[in-house]
């Protein structure tokens, strides 16, 4: 199934998204271990609450970072990623 941007994505369950001062980075920590993600990656997954669709996400961050070219296909692209890791879920 292919990623649309009516998608509301949320964590799985068991997964949680912080901030980690000692890796200076943010991190999605599960009952195995710990993801230790981008910039990019910490500031998609900030907004994935089970509230905002894919497209409101795209938005979101776009007003953000204006002169990112290309920003919507890299969200897109992460998106698709994290669901194939199964550190997200959509609805």
């Amino acid at each position: 199934m292919s990623l649309t941007i009516d998608q509301v994505p949320k964590l799985r369950r068991g997964f949680r998204l912080q901030w980690e001062p000692a890796q200076d980075c943010h991190v999605l920590l599960y009952p195995e271990g710990m993801i230790k993600l981008n910039d990019s990656a910490g500031a998609i997954l900030k907004q994935v609450n089970g509230d905002h669709s894919v497209g409101q996400i795209i938005a979101s961050l776009s007003a953000q970072f204006p002169d990112v070219p290309g920003l919507d296909e890299d969200i897109l692209a992460f998106m698709e990623v994290a669901n194939a890791q199964f550190w997200i879920e959509l609805r």
